[in-house]
């Protein structure tokens, strides 16, 4: 899933808002900076966070559209007096990472979940792991912002990574799908220096919810997760990729195509053309995986290695 907005907004007004959620979260904030191509010294920024609940459950995600929550809240309510759709999707700044991970206290079960379009509606699809971080604890230590850390290193994905986690933050979790240091992790980055994390804050959030104030209004949250085995997911996604509205396409006769879109520049045909742009767009920006393992390995051997690896 790629948050990308302007083919959700055509259902918008038909959905009611979204109860709010009961739990309570302590919110990290991660910097991001990575290397979106393989072959180029070009790097990118992003602030992610890490919601650790009172519900033993951690959430990590993109914070991008959670914050421009007021802003689009002013925007929606406009048109929803106004009574007339407008598009949003070129006064929204756009995400860079669409998954979300959770990690199920105690036992650290991770949930990669990720969103494709289904028709017009999103959907969730997902993988469950076991993933045991073999960490390495060193001696070294400095202080990194506020925070007192100690090294560790450890081996994932086809990377080598080094790790500087702090006793004083209470929590075995990290970004990402990392954890299992004695300690919250505060910085991380793999020997490359393609993907690094750096703790930049925390705060507490009341009446927390995962979803972002768009999410919650359009009940986007796309229902259950439709859970499959990581080779199935990794194939699923990259036919999306290739083509994301292969299972539109079938239904959409040329009359459909050619009808306009109230609030909306074009005609549906045109709304389609530039969505599917948009999703490509958003993809090819990016061929420098965080676990090189699985885009190395045909679908057909993920199984295979993984059996090889347990």
């Amino acid at each position: 899933m790629k948050k990308l907005f302007s083919i959700f907004l055509m259902g918008l007004f038909a959905f009611a808002n979204a109860q709010e959620s009961k739990e309570t979260a302590n919110r990290f904030f991660y910097e991001l900076t990575f290397k979106p191509k393989k072959d180029s010294a070009k790097i990118d920024k992003v602030i992610t966070i890490l919601d650790i609940t009172d519900k033993n459950r951690s959430i990590y995600q993109d914070y991008t559209i959670i914050a421009q929550d007021s802003i689009l809240k002013v925007e929606i309510e406009a048109m929803q007096k106004a009574g007339m759709m407008k598009d949003l999707s070129k006064s929204i700044k756009k995400p860079k990472i669409s998954a979300r991970i959770y990690k199920l206290y105690p036992s650290m079960k991770i949930e990669y979940v990720d969103k494709i379009a289904n028709g017009f509606t999103p959907a969730n699809i997902g993988y469950d792991e076991n993933l045991k971080f073999n960490w390495k604890i060193q001696n070294e230590k400095q202080k990194i912002g506020e925070y007192n850390t100690q090294k560790a290193t450890t081996d994932f994905g086809g990377k080598q990574w080094t790790a500087w986690f702090s006793s004083d933050l209470p929590f075995q979790d990290g970004p990402y799908k990392f954890y299992g240091l004695p300690g919250l992790i505060v910085k991380i980055e793999d020997a490359g220096k393609n993907y690094s994390w750096v703790l930049q804050g925390n705060k507490k959030i009341k009446d927390y919810t995962e979803y972002s104030y768009l999410e919650n209004l359009m009940q986007a949250k796309g229902g259950k997760v439709n859970i499959l085995s990581r080779e199935k997911f990794e194939k699923t996604f990259n036919d999306f990729k290739k083509d994301p509205f292969a299972s539109v396409r079938p239904m959409m006769t040329q009359e459909m195509m050619s009808k306009s879109i109230p609030g909306m520049d074009g005609t549906l045909g045109d709304m389609m053309k530039k969505q599917e742009k948009q999703y490509k767009d958003f993809y090819n920006t990016n061929d420098n995986p965080i676990e090189p393992d699985y885009e190395k390995l045909s679908v057909g051997n993920l199984e295979k290695v993984r059996r090889e690896k347990d």
